[in-house]
This record gives structure tokens, C-alpha cells and sequence, in this order.
């Protein structure tokens, strides 16, 4: 069905295209009203800037006055739009503005050692999300996107316009992400029209200019009419594209299909279908493929079957589209289609290598199949179709093992294919070696390094970088020294980010001399330590006097100052316990203000680990009134330092704060345990009624959860077990769960901690009710607990039904008997049966 706000929608854009020739009324808003009144064709491009005029980028009028002042306005306001800031927004700290941003010529001439020096800082830095990449293009491209955003297209296209930059098809595809951005996300019907138009304008502008409007251009805007169902809109569109590109009518096929699946037209969809079985015209094979693949990947199923009888496979014209349809094929497991396929492949001599890629892609998509399923499916596919596996699809099996971290198996692969004489590449090795680090089995970096060098393959410094990565995690250093000699032997040279690897590992085992020996070696190499270095030797200075030193060789090195090296100055203040000096560098003013408050919210982390939490919330509270948010990672570390008694609701209001689900988990585990410890009970049952419904009834997440709690109360002094039998009954009445054996245990232990006999025999009870069998754990907790209290017959009665074949168990009666009654218990040994009271 379509989206609710479709309808809505739909109606005001027609209103709006029916009066596109009217007077704009004053009543109407007036902003809307000026996209309305233009949208006649002839009309519809962007106004044009003359050399006198400059642009009030606030409201959007335009004022007179000389180019010179023009120039460094609009120098003042985007040097600010570039830092994320508001047009009236500074760069950095400094109280000056840069004037002269835009004085920067669009290929500033570098020197080489610049080059190398950004090209270091950028491959450490790539993903961040202000870094770009080394192009012009890559900046364009952000400081398009990002001008949209704060200043709306049309004053975008001015300030290009005013720069004598053109606006090109990169711009234009940049601007229109911005607009659909808006609309998906705006819940004001007029608002999202107003995008929707602003669209509409930027295609007629393209057209003005002579562009193509290709699919990449397109595509994202179409799926956003039908993701919202927008019919009308649709056809609208379609003909402004059509009328341009005489090669899009077979690819909106395409997208007509998606549109008729995604409001659940039947006839339109059958019409469709219908029409392909008729000879229409030259374009009907690719309208053809088009239809196909919409159905793909709709999982329309019963009209893909009907089409699939119709059409030849060997005549479609692209193959990613076949790929496409041995997906779907596999998804919805229709087997007699791929083997009829891929016979029709064999016996029209397809290339033997794309067949074997789409048995792959056939089994890998079938449901409900373990990596190990596929890869046994993978190999009776290709032996029931006498078809050779080829290079390239056991690599894509081998990429399908490494994402579901199946390491061994991936290895197993790679044998197989040595053994069949089959090409490897290295890049293979990258994906089985980043899923051994991310799976941590970073023992196989041995057999995979053994691989590669009987192969003969060259690894390159990428391949060294992961592999000495592996073995510093092992805490083998040896084994990546000798991978530095190797790489040595084959003269490849290491790189600043392999013995960060080797300092890295040093400064985690706290081992200071090493991570200080790998500096000397870099320095003996002649390698250029990069930020990364100096981050890691700021972060682990013990002194004052080495912060200055490590950061004025920093600054003589030319090493870019980025917001991690202020993050480990900050640190290293802290640790040293310049707290004033920590604050202090948040001031400085190479510091820019798209990365102050990530910054600042590590200054507040850094705050309340060393125990300054009321400077901590300070900063805090400065974030705030900024109108920023504090980072999730220094929220979690607020809430677990500040744990004084009355602090609950500021607790609680941190809480709120958190959006990201993985860390709101773990705020809210956080302030359960403090609601524990401080005795809230409702708080603590609200919490977990939370933790429930984000969990989503798992009942193992929540036993963790049960686990960690009655944990703590086992150990709170003095013993606080009404709170944990409140929580028991909790459980397994308000959040209709039975609690764990582990919850069950702890209790037990502070039953014996408090030498409550009574509540021991009650908990004792509660291992039947929640069905779980006395085990030799919960006989010894409440032998103990019956000891403890003095009740030497039930003692005497449970000391029988343990077992005494484990020495460790034998070890622990001795000790409990030695503990709590030992004499007692000798002259007990017997009597006869246990307390009529402790029924086992």
C-alpha cells in the first residue's frame, strides 16, 4: 500500500503543477509559493549572479555592493559551512575568521614531501568523516553536499555560480541526495513537496545545461516516489527523464515495475508480464530484462515463473542481471530453473568461468543454509552439472566464509583450490586474515603466511601490516620481527603503520621500553613516524616533561595535528594529573571546531576516569548549553564513575541520552546495578523491563543480565537480600521470565553471607520451580549455608548426597568444615536424618 503521506502529497504536487502559471498569493507561504510560481519549464532554471551582487545567505535576498566585499563574505561563510558550523561561525578557536579560504586555488600546487606527509594522514584517517579523499573531486563533492545542507540548493548553485565554478552532474547528483534526504525525512507534508519540486527544478536545470540525466541521477529519486507511492509523480518524472535520454524508457521499466509490486497493483503487474510475451517493438528485450529483474528482487514469484518460461537467459545482455536472476533463484529455491539455465549456458559455450559464479550465486542465496551447507551445495552443484569451479568463484565462496567468519573453513578452500592447480590472488588472503583478527583466531596467521609462501604469491606491505598485526595480539613478538625481516628480504619497506603495529602492542602489555626500542628502530630505518606514532607515545608518557618533548618533535617532524593527537594530549595530561593542562588543550587554536566537541567529550571522559567528575560534568553541561551532544563513549563512562548515593536522576537523564542501541544496553546495565547497590527497586525493575523489550524476549541476554545483578548482590557488604528477593519475584511476575541457575546460585551465596537459613531453604525451593536439578554447585552452597547457620543435621544430610569422586569438591568440604563447624560436624557424622525442616 502506499505510505500514508503519499496521498497527501501526491494531491499538493498536483495543485501545485495546475498552478504553475497563477500569481502567487500573499496569504500562501511564501517561500512555497516562489517554487509553485516558477515551475513552468521555460523558467524553471536557477536565477543568475551578476558581478555586483552579492548573496545574504541568511534569508536568501540579495543586496548590492562591491565584488571585493562580496567575495570575502562569502570566503567568511563557507570557510565556516566547512567546519559545520553556522554561517557566523569561526574555523577554529582563533578569534580571526579565515578570509581567505577561498583564495586557495582549485589544484593547489603541493610539495612532494607535502604529498607523502597527506597521503600518510589520509590512509589512517580515511574512514573519519570529515577526511577526504586525496582528489579535488572527493572535496568538491563534500563542500556540494555541505553547502546544501546548511544554505538549501538554490543559494548552493549561486555561490558555484559566483565562484565561476560550473555546476556539474557530480553537483547536481550531490544536491538531489539532499533533497530526497529531506523528504524521507520530514514528517511536514508541504515541506517534503517543497523538496520534491526543488528536485524538478535541478533536472531542468541539467537539461538547460546539456547534461544526460543517467540513471545514477535519477534512480535514488525514483525510489524515493516509490518507496512513498507517489503514481502520479511517478509518470510525471518519467516523462521529464524519457524526454532526455532516448536510452531510459527499458530501464524505467525497472522502476515502473518496483512502483506496481510496492502498491500492490495486480493488474498493472499483469499487464506488464503480459506485454512481454507480445512482440512490441526493438526495445522488448531489454524492457524484458528490466521486468525480470524488478521481479527478482521483489520475490514475486509466481509472475518471475512466468516470465522465466519466456525468456531466453543466453540473450540477456548484461551479467550482473543474470547474476541477479541466480540470486532469485536461489532465494526462492526453484531448482529446475537453474539447471535449465545453466544447461542453456553449456550448450551455447557461455564462458565456463561466469557459469561456475552463477552456481555460486545460486547457492548462496538459498534460505536457511550454514556457510558449511553452502559450500557442500556449492560442490554437488557443480558435479550434478558437470561444470569446473573456477578461479573466481571459489574466491567469492571464500569472501562468503569470511563474512560469517568461517575461517576454517575459508583455509580449507584455498586448499582445494591449490590442489586443482587454481590461480590465487593476495587480495584473497586480506579478507581469510581480517577475519581471522576479527574472529580472533589470530593463531592462523601461521598457516595462512605458510600458504602464501608456498604458492609463491608476493605479499605486499598491506599483507606484512595484517600479518605482524595478528602476531602482536598473540603477544609473539618475536613472530613479528621475523615478518620485518622478511619483508626485508623481498625489499619491500616498512611502513610507519607496521611498527605502530609492534609500539602498539608494547604500550598495551604496559611494556614502556619496547614501545620506546620500536622509536629507535624507526628512527634507524629511516622511517617517518606519523600521527599514529606520536599518539601512541603521548598516550603512554608518564611525565609532564616527556608530553613537551614527544609534541615538539611532533611539530618539527611536520606531522599533522589531528584530533587524535589532541585526544592523547588530553589523556596524557590526565594521567599525569594535569587536569587544568587536559582543559587547557581543548583551547588551543589549531583545534577546529567540527572535531571541538568529539574532543571535549574525551576531555570528559578523561575527567571522570581519574575521579574529577564534578569538572567532568562541568564540561559536560558547556556541551550542552552549545546545543552539541556528549559522545556515547563518554556518557557510559559518566554513568559508570558517578556512582554516589542521590545521584539517580542525573543517572537517568544521562540515559536518555544515549540513541545508539549497543550503548544504551549498556547504560541501562550500568544504572541497574547502581539501583542495586543504592537499594531503588523500582528503578531496578523498570530498567529491566526495558532491557526486556529491547531484547525482545531473549531470554539469554537476560539470564547475563540476571547473572551480573545477583552477582553484585552475593557480594554487596552489608548483606542486602531483600532487594534480591524482591527482584527474584520481580522476574518472574512482572517480567513473566524464571531467572537463571547462576541468579539462583548467587543468592545462595548471600544467604550463606548472611547466615539466613530461612531464605537459603526458600531459594532452595526455587531451583525446582524454575526446573532446574540440584547440582554438585548449589549442594555445596547450601551445605555451607546450613553450616554457617548451625543446622549441623541438614548439613550432615546434603554432605551425603554429594559426590566425592572430584578432589577439588573434597578440597571445598574441608574448607567449609574447617570455616564454619569443624568439631561440630565430627561428632554429628551419626545422626540420623536430616531436619524434618530442609526438604531434598
Amino acid at each position: 500500500m502506499p505510505h500514508p503521506k503519499s496521498k497527501a502529497l501526491s494531491s499538493l504536487f498536483r495543485s501545485a503543477v495546475k498552478a504553475r502559471s497563477k500569481p502567487s498569493s500573499p496569504a500562501d507561504d511564501a517561500t512555497l509559493k516562489h517554487f509553485v510560481s516558477s515551475l513552468d519549464t521555460s523558467s524553471s532554471s536557477f536565477p543568475k549572479i551578476s558581478p555586483k551582487t552579492s548573496i545574504s545567505l541568511g534569508t536568501g535576498s540579495e543586496t548590492t555592493s562591491h565584488p571585493e566585499d562580496s567575495t570575502k563574505q562569502l570566503s567568511q561563510t563557507l570557510s565556516s559551512i566547512l567546519c559545520g558550523g553556522s554561517p557566523d561561525s569561526q574555523l577554529t578557536n582563533d578569534e580571526k575568521p579565515l578570509e581567505k579560504v577561498l583564495d586557495v586555488p582549485w589544484f593547489p600546487t603541493l610539495s612532494h614531501n607535502n604529498i607523502s606527509l597527506r597521503r600518510k594522514e589520509v590512509s589512517r584517517e580515511r574512514k573519519q568523516k570529515w577526511v577526504f579523499k586525496n582528489t579535488q573531486g572527493g572535496r568538491l563533492d563534500r563542500l556540494v553536499k555541505t553547502c546544501a545542507q546548511k544554505l538549501g540548493t538554490e543559494a548552493t548553485i549561486q555561490v558555484f555560480g559566483k565562484l565561476g565554478r560550473e555546476t556539474g552532474v557530480k553537483e547536481y547528483k550531490a544536491l538531489l541526495g539532499i533533497c530526497i534526504e529531506k523528504a524521507r525525512t520530514s514528517d511536514d507534508e508541504e515541506a517534503s513537496l517543497e523538496q520534491i519540486y526543488k528536485a524538478f527544478q535541478l533536472f531542468e536545470e541539467m537539461k538547460e545545461q546539456g547534461f544526460q540525466i543517467e540513471e545514477e541521477t535519477y534512480g535514488p529519486f525514483f525510489m524515493y516516489l516509490i518507496d512513498m507511492g507517489m503514481i502520479e509523480e511517478f509518470h510525471f518524472f518519467r516523462g521529464v527523464i524519457t524526454d532526455e535520454n532516448s536510452r531510459s524508457p527499458s530501464r524505467l521499466g525497472y522502476y515502473e515495475m518496483l512502483l506496481w509490486v510496492r502498491v500492490n497493483n495486480e493488474e498493472k503487474i499483469q499487464e506488464l508480464c503480459n506485454g512481454i510475451a507480445a512482440d512490441d517493438g526493438a526495445d522488448k528485450p531489454d524492457l524484458t530484462e528490466n521486468y525480470v529483474l524488478a521481479l527478482c528482487e521483489s520475490g514475486r514469484k509466481e509472475e518471475l515463473l512466468k516470465v522465466l518460461e519466456i525468456i531466453d537467459i543466453t540473450k540477456v545482455s548484461s551479467v550482473d542481471y543474470v547474476a541477479s536472476i541466480f540470486k532469485s533463484l536461489g532465494r526462492l529455491s526453484l531448482a529446475s530453473f537453474m539447471e535449465k539455465f545453466v544447461s542453456a549456458f553449456k550448450a551455447c559455450d557461455y564462458g565456463a568461468e561466469e557459469i561456475s559464479d552463477f552456481i555460486f550465486y545460486y547457492a548462496s542465496n538459498m534460505p536457511n543454509l550454514a556457510v558449511e551447507d553452502v559450500i557442500l551445495k556449492f560442490k554437488d552443484l557443480h558435479v550434478q552439472l558437470v561444470v569446473t569451479p573456477s578461479s573466481t568463484s571459489y574466491n567469492k565462496l571464500v569472501t562468503h566464509c569470511c563474512n560469517s567468519f568461517k575461517v576454517h573453513a575459508a583455509l580449507d578452500i584455498v586448499d582445494q583450490m591449490c590442489e586443482a592447480g587454481l590461480t590465487l590472488s593476495i587480495e584473497m588472503f586480506h579478507s581469510i586474515l581480517r577475519a581471522s583478527e576479527e574472529s580472533f583466531e589470530f593463531n592462523l596467521v601461521h598457516r595462512i603466511y605458510s600458504v602464501i609462501c608456498h604458492q609463491s604469491l608476493e605479499p605486499n606491505c598491506e599483507t606484512f601490516r595484517i600479518m605482524i598485526n595478528l602476531h602482536v595480539k598473540m603477544k609473539d613478538f618475536d613472530g613479528a620481527y621475523d615478518l620485518l625481516k622478511d619483508m626485508k628480504k623481498i625489499n619491500l619497506t616498512p611502513t610507519a603503520g607496521i611498527y605502530n603495529a609492534i609500539m602498539g602492542g608494547y604500550f598495551r602489555e604496559k611494556n614502556i621500553y619496547g614501545g620506546l626500542m620500536v622509536l629507535k628502530q624507526m628512527e634507524d630505518a629511516d622511517v617517518k613516524p606519523d600521527s599514529q606514532t606520536f599518539c601512541y607515545l603521548l598516550s603512554n608518557c608518564e611525565c609532564e616533561e616527556d608530553i613537551i618533548k614527544y609534541y615538539e618533535k611532533l611539530k618539527c617532524a611536520g606531522v599533522q595535528v589531528t584530533k587524535h593527537v589532541f585526544m592523547a594530549l588530553i589523556n596524557a595530561y590526565a594521567s599525569c594529573g594535569q587536569f587544568e593542562k587536559a582543559k587547557q588543550v581543548v583551547l588551543d587554536k589549531g583545534v577546529p571546531i567540527k572535531s571541538l566537541n568529539e574532543i571535549k567529550s574525551v576531555l570528559v571522559s578523561a575527567l571522570a576516569l581519574h575521579g574529577q567528575i564534578s569538572d567532568a560534568f562541568d564540561i559536560y553541561e558547556e556541551i550542552k548549553n552549545s546545543g552539541f551532544n556528549l559522545e556515547p563513549k563518554a556518557i557510559i563512562l559518566l554513568i559508570e564513575y558517578h556512582q554516589s548515593e542521590g545521584d539517580l536522576t542525573r543517572l537517568l537523564q544521562l540515559l536518555e541520552e544515549l540513541n545508539d542501541p549497543d550503548y544504551r544496553v549498556e547504560g541501562c546495565c550500568r544504572i541497574l546495578l547502581y539501583c542495586v547497590r543504592y537499594n531503588h527497586l523500582s528503578s531496578a525493575i523498570d530498567l529491566l523491563k526495558q532491557l526486556k523489550d529491547t531484547f525482545h524476549d531473549n531470554e539469554l541476554a537476560m539470564e547475563a543480565i540476571f547473572d551480573e545483578v545477583f552477582s553484585l548482590i552475593a557480594e554487596i557488604e552489608p548483606v542486602n537480600l531483600k532487594i534480591g528477593l524482591d527482584l527474584l519475584t520481580a522476574i518472574k511476575e512482572e517480567l513473566g521470565l524464571r531467572p537463571s541457575r547462576k541468579s539462583l546460585d548467587f543468592l545462595l551465596a548471600a544467604c550463606v553471607n548472611g547466615k539466613d537459613l530461612h531464605n537459603s531453604r526458600l531459594i532452595w525451593r526455587e531451583y525446582q520451580t524454575a526446573g532446574f536439578t540440584h547440582n554438585v554447585l548449589s549442594f555445596l552452597r547450601m551445605y555451607q549455608a546450613c553450616l554457617a547457620c548451625g543446622d549441623h543435621k541438614s548439613a550432615a544430610n546434603i554432605l551425603h548426597k554429594i559426590p566425592k569422586d572430584d578432589p577439588h569438591v573434597c578440597c571445598i568440604i574441608k574448607a567449609c568444615q574447617t570455616t564454619y563447624a569443624k568439631s561440630s560436624v565430627k561428632g554429628k557424622k551419626k545422626e540420623g536424618d536430616a531436619s524434618n525442616d530442609l526438604k531434598i
